[in-house]
């Protein structure tokens, strides 16, 4: 946990603050030291468990980053979030919620696949951590949309942002990602089955962030 801390904090200050990977990199290196105090405190079923989930979902992260950088393709989730990262009629909230899109929507269903499989148990198993997580993404989601929404009142209805971000809702992409996890670990011994499931899952993940990342006008 405290490399991966470490390494968040490093792309922090390598990072133009305005860039896309920049925004959800403080969002998410935010969740990751609120988990790490979690754990110190033992607000976790299995400390253990968690740990090596977490562990393994943030790698997932920081994997696409580095395959960007030494100019090679990450997953389909995050590619749009590489391609608009500096693109101006990009709003920071759109690049946080995009990045969590990509990163909770497929990097967490295969984490949980991965810290099963290492572990030796079933996704049962894991359940109740995932939802503590899950707790608190949904809580810092709230503190996203109010730190990031632009000016200081309430967008209008018809506003595009309003309209974009009404589209989507972490809570039900968490959801989506506990089903998948189960259907992936389900089919374990199927592994062409299981690959074709996880690309298609990549690509749909990744279509939406898209649309996230719509630019808009001031």
């Amino acid at each position: 946990m405290d490399a991966v801390v470490a390494r968040m904090r490093e792309l922090d200050a390598e990072l133009p603050a305005r860039d896309g990977i920049a925004v959800f990199n403080r969002v998410y290196l935010a969740v990751t030291e609120e988990v790490a105090r979690g754990l110190s405190a033992g607000r976790f079923t299995d400390s253990r468990a968690a740990a090596d989930l977490d562990v393994r979902f943030a790698r997932r992260y920081l994997t696409a980053v580095d395959r960007e950088a030494g100019q090679d393709l990450p997953p389909a989730c995050w590619r749009p979030l590489f391609q608009f990262r500096r693109h101006p009629g990009v709003r920071p909230l759109q690049f946080a919620l995009a990045g969590i899109n990509a990163h909770i929507g497929h990097d967490l269903a295969l984490a949980v696949v991965d810290t099963c499989r290492a572990l030796d148990c079933d996704p049962a198993d894991l359940e109740g951590d995932f939802d503590r997580v899950g707790d608190l993404l949904v809580s810092l989601e709230e503190r996203i949309r109010e730190d990031l929404m632009p000016g200081p009142d309430l967008l209008q209805i018809a506003d595009p942002l309003t309209h974009l971000l009404g589209s989507w809702s972490l809570e039900r992409a968490r959801d989506a990602t506990w089903s998948a996890a189960r259907a992936l670990w389900a089919l374990r011994r199927l592994p062409d089955v299981a690959g074709e499931f996880a690309e298609r899952l990549d690509a749909a993940v990744g279509f939406a962030g898209r649309i996230l990342l719509t630019p808009l006008p001031d």
